[in-house]
């Protein structure tokens, strides 16, 4: 690993922007903020949050994301340049990102000729008039940013003038010059040469070099590196590499082979990289994504060996089938004969439960971690649930109620709103009470989650507080049609932490109603409440409540 006084390279994320345009990624507001606060807790220097211009909750975000403290991270927004025959001042994209409020503003321009000519429909001297103006407008309120679109495919068109658009952008006060391998057919070595000529050409003016790469020769990992080492100091890329067609450059393998392979170069500030695994598997599950089993350094089979030779091996020398430690990256070490999952999870929590030192304890938590992955459980981004099997598993859990049944009827119709909604009816035991409620709500796990905690918020008002900030749904084995199991995500909130659970079942609604009973176990035991003093009347009046509605 590279020692933390080499040359800093600035991470720059664009996930929300550049890897929502990937087919099937669609993030919401909760969503984006989320995924901020973990590439800031990660380290990321820079997260561009989106292009204020182009829809309303790009521009909520950017006016929420202003009161989150996100340490060194710098929030980004993204935009163009200003219209053609159009003063900077007067373009309603120019005033949308000054809006922002961002401490950076990412402006992209036209650098190929062609496409400035036969795309925008202006001449090449406008061209370098809308980069210069709109750069020296935006960089009186923000640090500019400049993107050189298609730079690489311009280079090898025109190079004189490619060098042009970006000394029309550096005289105008941008700080950056990221150089986009935007159609992403470049080879690592013209990347290397290319950029190299860039930094020449601009080297009289105060400006650092980044790069931008997309993935359609699948090469952007390699040509984001083969950059650096050409001397740009910023790399620009999504987590996963998620965006449109192939993709971008995934930044995990960006990091990981700058962090743990090159020498002389540093990130993320010299942090740990032992959460990149769990910030990549964040990222898939907030997208609704599947995760990519072999993906390099993150992936489920990055470090995972089959019986005979291999294993042999392993065992008396990991090196031999692995290129480093999976630790490092927060990843784990499986055998695929005897499915050794979880124990990364296990490892974290067993200072917390104080069984560090109790083989016994942590031989049980993994044979039940085991079982459950086999029945499609994942505890990735459902840490809050995994705390509860560890409590459950060395007897430390006392539950706070007990559910005795409950029913669900969805698809009802009220014929005055024309509205359909569903009905969740519940029947509770807590301590030696039984409550019985029911509520309405927008569809089946809404009401369940509305009948569940107001028949439990009069006994644990500190039910209160929280919320359902998430749900997510995925099919475990599709191979079995409408047979499969269903695996539920749900996070939640209550205003100073969110935490994540999970609910496996064949059944959709069982699987949500799980998730929905560990998501308020894990608040009541992390407050410490205490189960109530059992109360004879409130049993009756349960009683008789179940009976008026049986009749």
């Amino acid at each position: 690993m590279n020692a933390t006084t080499g040359q800093p390279i600035l991470m720059y994320d664009t996930t929300l922007r550049d890897g929502s345009q990937g087919e099937g990624v669609s993030f919401s507001l909760q969503d984006k903020i989320n995924v901020t606060r973990r590439l800031a807790e990660m380290g990321i220097d820079f997260v561009e949050g989106g292009y204020p211009l182009s829809n309303e909750k790009d521009v909520a975000f950017f006016q929420q994301i202003r009161d989150i403290d996100l340490g060194g991270t710098k929030v980004c927004a993204f935009g163009m340049t200003r219209r053609r025959g159009m003063k900077a001042a007067d373009d309603p994209g120019m005033k949308a990102l000054v809006a922002a409020q961002t401490p950076c503003i990412t402006l992209v321009g036209k650098t190929w000729d062609y496409h400035a000519t036969e795309v925008l429909r202006v001449s090449l001297e406008e061209n370098l008039a809308m980069i210069g103006e709109s750069a020296e407008f935006l960089g009186r309120h923000s640090d500019v940013i400049y993107d050189a679109e298609h730079f690489f495919d311009g280079y090898n068109a025109n190079p004189d003038y490619a060098i042009e658009t970006l000394r029309a952008a550096a005289a105008s006060g941008a700080k950056w010059m990221v150089l986009c391998d935007t159609n992403g057919g470049t080879l690592p070595e013209q990347i290397a040469a290319v950029t190299k000529t860039a930094i020449e050409k601009l080297a009289d003016f105060d400006v650092r070099f980044g790069i931008h790469c997309h993935n359609d020769g699948d090469l952007a990992t390699a040509n984001s590196l083969a950059a650096v080492d050409a001397g740009a100091l910023q790399v620009q890329g999504t987590i996963n590499g998620i965006g449109e067609r192939c993709g971008n450059a995934d930044l995990v393998a960006v990091v990981s082979n700058l962090a743990l392979k090159k020498s002389g170069y540093e990130v993320l500030g010299g942090r740990s990289l032992k959460h990149l695994t769990e910030l990549s598997r964040y990222v898939y599950e907030t997208a609704n994504l599947q995760w990519r089993n072999g993906q390099p350094f993150v992936g489920q089979s990055a470090f995972a060996h089959k019986g005979g030779m291999h294993v042999h091996a392993i065992n008396k020398a990991a090196l031999t089938y692995e290129h480093i430690d999976p630790a490092l990256v927060g990843n784990e070490r499986r055998i695929l004969i005897s499915e050794l999952s979880g124990r990364s999870n296990i490892a974290a929590v067993a200072e917390q439960h104080n069984i560090a030192d109790d083989r016994e304890a942590m031989d049980k938590i993994l044979a039940e971690v085991v079982r459950l992955e086999n029945e499609g459980f994942q505890f990735e981004n459902a840490g809050a649930s995994f705390d509860l099997l560890v409590k459950r598993v060395t007897g430390s859990f006392t539950p706070h109620f007990d559910t005795i049944k409950y029913r669900v009827v969805a698809g009802d119709r009220d014929s005055r709103s024309h509205t359909v909604f569903a009905e969740a009816i519940i029947k509770l035991m807590v301590g030696d009470v039984l409550w019985f409620d029911a509520a309405e709500g927008h569809g089946p796990v809404n009401a369940l989650d509305a009948a569940l905690r107001k028949a439990l918020q009069g006994t644990y008002p500190c039910l209160t507080e929280m919320h359902l900030i998430d749900y997510k749904v995925r099919v475990v084995d599709s191979g079995a049609g409408t047979a499969a199991s269903i695996r539920v995500n749900i996070e939640s909130s209550d205003g100073n932490e969110s935490w994540g659970t999970i609910g496996v079942s064949e059944n959709i609604i069982e699987a949500s109603y799980n998730a929905l009973v560990d998501a308020v176990e894990y608040k009541l035991h992390k407050e410490n409440v205490p189960q109530p003093v059992a109360d004879a009347d409130s049993n009756d009046q349960a009683d008789l409540a179940e009976s008026a509605s049986a009749n």
